[in-house]
């Protein structure tokens, strides 16, 4: 988990190039989307972590977003409520 605060936006732009960086989350939500999700893109620096794949988010506890991964929130619904 890389928190933005720490990276510059060259540095930022650098490791989602390279695929250090795959997935956005909020650290306070503990929620985990694509980089291109309108939530995402919307929430406050100081709460936005990066992650490199989604085992990574969820080893981490955070959950799949309900907008961008609607399929894998539905999974993960699924086995929250068992």
């Amino acid at each position: 988990m890389i928190n933005h605060h720490e990276l510059s936006a060259a540095n930022l732009a650098g490791k989602i190039k390279n695929k250090e960086i795959c997935f956005g989350g909020n650290i306070k939500l503990k929620i985990y989307g694509s980089l291109q999700c309108k939530s995402g893109k919307s929430m406050k620096r100081e709460n936005r972590v990066f992650f490199k794949s989604e085992q990574d988010a969820i080893d981490a506890g955070f959950r799949p977003c309900a907008h961008c991964l609607f399929t894998t929130y539905k999974k993960w619904i699924c086995s929250v409520q068992q």
